[in-house]
């Protein structure tokens, strides 16, 4: 059922907040390239744009997305749709709320009733904690602003660090005083729940404030959305921890998150250049002052996840340093991450005594922006500067620091900068290429076998689980039932088909996506046109009789949508799978649109089809050929399902009147099957 047949029949209390007029036009106004711009760092390529995938972790683009048909796939993990699926799936909302968030990135205005308690209660788990931080940001904030306490301590040390009024409500700082449970007491009276506080670490175990007298950081998601907080206290107190973190819930994943992305995405792409920095007051003095594409770890080593989120914008991050040696070696070993996934790596090292933060305000910005040009250095090419100082001439050490080195290039996938810097670091060590090379590919042969180990166990694992899956079986009509055919109907014998065998329902597949794909791609091209019928209406007209007969459950709702769209007068069109909130069906319309058929294009290169129409020319005869064929693989299965049903009679000496009646009903399936083969120009054995 399309989101526009859910509000008609309205199924769904949530889904009536927003009427179809509004619907339509969000639907109409956002553009693919648009949405996903705002997430993934697109580069064209011919009529289309590829980019890294933001839903699996991938080295070479295989994500595109097409302007002119409005969608986004995926050919490394499969995942496609159109604009509010990408929504849906990226900051995993519901269908409503990515209808709101496109309405809002196109302006588009949305008359809303009140929500009721009941519906409020219907929300999932993850809008509520948004809902409990939004109102945790606004409490933190009016603290800060509109307290004694607030403005004298938390506004005075935001002040001190020459944080403009505008940057503080821009990055939703707050403060949180020194009573126990304030903040509690207030969430509570506003009908949060309180397990819902506790879930984010607003609430601690005991039912007190977690946070009580420091200055808060909010965190963002990649679309604004506040996910978790970071509290720094200004107690001089050493057994008061520094800093206090939200804990990870089902919103925020601390290793896939970085501090700052949401106000750095653009700058980002703008540079191809990600710097990576360490602390929360390091990022917002540094937007301040005009170098944007900046971001935070919030931590001593970047993640798998957090490299994934920057790749998405650039391959080049820009590592800032500003601690003493032994903990940057602690660091380093997180970077080998980075070139694992095929990222250049720059480092540069600040002058001691030095953070990000007050370099910025002694150098000014173009005095920073010049220190970082002069002074960045190749990571590997620091690595080794920084080990070999520490080795010396101890024979052991400097052997420990190649390997170390050779482990971090045997990290590397591109085999041709592999090789360069094995050249390189061949002369920087004095140390025979060839030595280097054989280390390299000893390493990366261990690797790849523990690779090929840890897939081979996850597949036994999958094998096992499927294997313990039950198949589907069919369930045996009664004895009213009919078979219809091109030239009639066939009645079923006495007590219906005989079951099937508990066999995997699998060789219908094609034939039942194939007429699916028909209806995606030109359910509304004309068929007939004398009657000015379509390809749909004609489809419909042939197969609605055996909607019961379809084996995948998603193909037969398709077909059961298309059904109700004739009936109602409407066109089927794509759009009519497309904006639904099941996105295992917008996955299939996407896959249907994004490889009609395997034709690329070949006419514009001068290559042309010799003996028929390109197939988006041909629907008449294509629509023909799928039909037959769908007649004739289920028209195969009864026949199997008699002919079993005979030898059973058989072997049983049952009465002659069934055996015969079931003979009948066998002559009548096999003459209707060869008429088909007949016109397909297909041989049965």
């Amino acid at each position: 059922m399309s989101y526009l047949g859910l509000l008609n029949k309205k199924p769904y209390r949530y889904y009536s907040l927003i009427d179809k007029a509004t619907v339509d036009q969000i639907l109409e106004a956002a553009r693919v390239e648009e949405v996903v711009e705002d997430f993934v760092n697109l580069k064209r390529r011919g009529v289309n744009m590829i980019g890294k995938c933001p839903f699996h972790d991938e080295k070479t683009p295989s994500f595109t997305v097409s302007p002119s048909k409005n969608i986004y796939k995926c050919f490394g993990c499969g995942e496609g749709g159109f604009p509010v699926n990408f929504v849906m799936t990226h900051e995993n909302m519901s269908f409503p709320e990515a209808l709101k968030y496109l309405a809002k990135k196109y302006n588009i205005e949305i008359q809303e009733k009140e929500v009721s308690a009941e519906e409020m209660a219907a929300r999932q788990i993850a809008d509520s904690l948004y809902i409990v931080n939004d109102y945790a940001k606004d409490y933190f904030g009016n603290q800060l602003f509109n307290t004694d306490e607030g403005k004298s301590v938390g506004l005075s040390y935001f002040k001190n660090r020459g944080f403009l009024e505008s940057t503080i409500k821009k990055w939703n700082l707050g403060y949180t005083n020194t009573d126990r449970d304030d903040f509690t007491r207030a969430a509570i009276s506003k009908y949060y729940k309180k397990e819902h506080l506790k879930t984010l670490g607003l609430t601690s175990k005991s039912d007190i404030d977690f946070f009580r007298s420091r200055v808060m950081f909010a965190i963002h998601n990649l679309s604004g959305k506040v996910i978790a907080f970071g509290g720094r206290t200004l107690s001089s107190d050493k057994k008061i921890p520094k800093y206090m973190n939200s804990p990870e819930s089902e919103i925020y994943n601390k290793s896939r998150s970085l501090y700052g992305l949401y106000f750095a995405k653009t700058a980002i792409r703008k540079a191809d250049e990600c710097i990576m920095v360490e602390g929360y007051t390091d990022v917002i003095t540094l937007h301040q002052n005009q170098v944007e594409n900046v971001v935070a770890s919030s931590g001593t080593s970047l993640t798998s996840g957090q490299i994934h989120l920057v790749n998405r914008y650039t391959s080049n991050i820009k590592i800032i340093y500003d601690g003493d040696p032994a903990g940057i070696k602690a660091a380093l070993r997180g970077v080998d991450l980075v070139l694992e996934h095929d990222m250049n790596v720059k480092i540069v090292m600040l002058p001691s005594g030095e953070d990000p933060d007050s370099f910025m305000k002694a150098k000014g910005t173009d005095g920073f922006k010049q220190y970082l040009a002069d002074n960045e250095k190749d990571f590997l090419f620091f690595k080794i500067e920084l080990l070999m100082s520490d080795a010396g001439n101890d024979p052991i050490k400097k052997t420990i620091v190649m390997k170390d080195i050779v482990g971090s290039i045997a990290k590397i996938p591109d085999q041709l900068k592999r090789a360069v810097y094995l050249q390189e670091t061949s002369r920087i060590l004095d140390v025979d290429e060839s030595i280097l090379i054989s280390e390299t590919f000893k390493i990366i042969n261990k690797d790849q076998k523990k690779k090929d180990i840890d897939l081979r166990r996850k597949q036994n694992r999958e094998n096992k689980q499927n294997s313990n899956t039950p198949f589907a079986v069919a369930t045996p009509k009664g004895e009213d039932q009919f078979f219809p055919m091109n030239d009639g109907k066939v009645p079923l014998p006495p007590g219906g088909f005989p079951h099937q065998s508990a066999t995997p329902i699998l060789h219908d597949e094609y034939q039942e996506r194939d007429i699916i794909r028909i209806l995606v791609n030109h359910g509304c091209l004309i068929y007939d046109k004398d009657s000015n019928v379509t390809v749909c209406q004609h489809i419909v007209a042939n197969i609605r009789d055996d909607i019961d007969k379809i084996d995948n459950p998603l193909y037969k709702q398709m077909l059961e949508m298309a059904m109700s769209a004739i009936d109602r007068g409407d066109q089927v069109t794509a759009e009519l799978y497309a904006n639904t909130q099941d996105t295992n069906m917008s996955k299939v319309v996407v896959e249907l649109m994004a490889d009609p058929y395997t034709y690329a294009g070949w006419q514009h290169k001068g290559v042309y089809l010799q003996t028929q129409k390109p197939p988006e020319e041909n629907q008449v005869l294509d629509t023909d050929q799928a039909i037959l064929r769908f007649r004739l693989v289920k028209i195969k299965k009864l026949i199997d399902l008699v002919e079993k049903k005979i030898k059973e009679l058989t072997v049983n000496q049952n009465s002659s009147e069934e055996f015969l009646l079931n003979i009948r009903v066998l002559q009548k399936l096999k003459d209707e099957r060869n008429t088909i083969a007949k016109k397909l120009n297909a041989v049965i054995f």
